[in-house]
Order: structure tokens, then C-alpha cells, then sequence
């Protein structure tokens, strides 16, 4: 499987954690671990490379030349790196037709080989929205001149890489950044330019915002308990400014990520 991680320092040890509960939950997998960055010095790579090699898997390197996005708006905990995505199908190797990006602020307790194999067939990628009437109805009203009908979570995406280098033009990226206001700036432009070309995948189970878990189980009548979310969800993604490596974090899974980080940073007792 082809992964992809953007990142600057801050997100160093976040990273550490997801790849190594990526690499434990899936045993039989080999992994190609693509690091797009501009900013991380020799170290922080021999870093990422030792926890991926250490795995029996593959880092690539893909670094950025510091001008690309270099204008763009960059607001709250969110930084320039966010951008370097949407021009993945550019930078990646020719050879590369899928690619799974993944977010640092996420754990991987199952299997994602069933996401990664979804068929994309004339999709640009595939993605959860959030399907909650709040968060729907602000976005379409925000992106309205867009017309679009969900607003898709941009920390986990399959890319159909092939058909991007036919129809993505990143023109289409960088104006889009200097006439419009971003408040989420990725996914503003994810959503605006490509939504109606995204193919929906299940939020449960590949996208699962831990903040809404008390919604999550009213809304399915309790079935998406704790249980539930512990034997078939595959990826948890701690969205939001809150996160769990923080220590005034409270929020639902905030344990489960603790014995993540505490198995891939191995952390002396306290």
C-alpha cells in the first residue's frame, strides 16, 4: 500500500504514533510511506525512517520547495503543509496510481485494506463527510457558489493519482487560494473544486471523529458504542484543536491513544 503523511516538526511524534498502530493492526501489509515536507531537518528523517524500516517497510522522501504555498492562508493549529496534498498527484512517482493519505492526528486500530481497495473508477478520490445537519448545512452555505452537496473531511483520502494527472490542473489550486477566504483552508479547496468527484465512504468506519461519540450512538440507537467503534472502526481521527498527545486532553479514546504513544515513542515510566 502506497501511504502519504505531510508534516512539519511539530507533528513528528503524532506521526511516530500513527504509523506505528498503522503497521501493528495491519501485520500482513507491506507499506510505501511517502513523507511530503519542506521544513524537517536530517534527523527527524532518520527518525521516520528508523520507525518505518524498523517495520520491515519503505520511506520516500518527497521534499517541497519552500515557495509552494508559501502565501496561502495558514490559520489556528493548522499549517502550509496542509496544502501539499492536493499536489500529490505531481510530486508522487509516475509509477504510483493510488495513494492513501493519512493525517498525523490518527490512530489506525483495524484493517484499512478494504478503504484501500476501494474502486475509485472515474473518482478523484475517496472520502467520509461528517453527516451531521450543523456542520452540513454551514459548509454549503459557505461554499455555496460551489453547489456542493456534502463537505468531505480532508485527513483521510484515497487518491486515484492516475486520473488526477488527466484532469486536475493546479492552477485551478493556487487561484482558488488567492480569491477566496479559507477558513478550513485544504478542505475549502477540496470541497469547492473536486466534491462532486469525491466518492463517499463510510465515516464510521474510516473517519471517526471521537468528539461525536455520544451523538454517534443516540443518532444509531446505540449500536455505534464503544464496542462497536473498538472491532470495526479502522481509523479514529482526532479532529479538531484539541488533541490527545496534549496533556489538558479529555476527550473519548484519549487511553487508547495514550498506549499507542506510549508502544511507539517508548516512553520510560513515570
Amino acid at each position: 500500500m502506497n501511504i502519504l503523511v505531510t508534516l512539519n516538526s511539530n507533528y513528528l511524534n503524532p506521526l511516530k504514533v500513527m504509523l506505528k498502530s498503522l503497521f501493528l493492526n495491519n501485520p500482513k501489509e507491506s507499506f510505501n510511506i511517502y513523507v511530503m515536507h519542506s521544513s524537517l531537518t536530517d534527523e527527524e528523517l532518520r527518525q521516520i525512517n528508523s520507525v518505518v524500516r524498523d517495520e520491515g517497510h519503505v520511506l520516500y522522501v518527497i521534499p517541497m520547495k519552500d515557495e509552494y504555498f508559501k502565501d496561502a492562508p495558514v490559520v489556528l493549529h493548522y499549517s502550509k503543509e496542509m496544502y501539499y496534498r492536493l499536489l500529490a498527484y505531481k510530486f508522487m512517482p509516475p509509477e504510483v496510481d493510488k495513494l492513501l493519505y493519512l493525517d498525523p492526528d490518527i490512530l489506525i486500530i483495524n484493517s484499512i485494506r478494504k478503504l484501500y481497495d476501494t474502486d475509485l473508477k472515474d473518482h478523484l478520490f475517496a472520502a467520509a463527510y461528517h453527516d451531521r445537519v450543523s456542520v452540513k448545512q454551514i459548509n454549503k452555505l459557505r461554499l455555496k457558489p460551489y453547489e456542493i452537496e456534502a463537505y468531505y473531511n480532508s485527513g483521510v483520502l484515497l487518491f486515484n493519482l492516475k486520473y488526477q494527472r488527466e484532469t486536475v490542473n493546479e492552477k485551478d489550486i493556487f487561484d482558488f487560494v488567492k480569491k477566496n477566504a479559507l477558513i478550513l483552508p485544504d478542505q475549502d479547496i477540496l470541497n469547492a473544486l473536486y466534491s462532486k468527484n469525491i466518492k463517499p465512504v463510510d465515516e464510521i468506519l474510516y473517519n471517526y471523529d471521537p468528539r461525536y461519540y455520544n451523538y454517534y450512538r443516540f443518532v444509531s440507537n446505540g449500536r455505534y458504542d464503544m464496542d462497536y467503534i473498538i472491532y470495526n472502526t479502522s481509523i479514529i481521527h482526532f479532529c479538531g484543536k484539541q488533541k490527545p498527545w496534549k496533556k489538558r486532553y479529555s476527550g473519548k479514546f484519549h487511553s487508547l491513544y495514550k498506549h499507542y504513544e506510549r508502544i511507539a515513542l517508548d516512553q520510560p515510566q513515570i
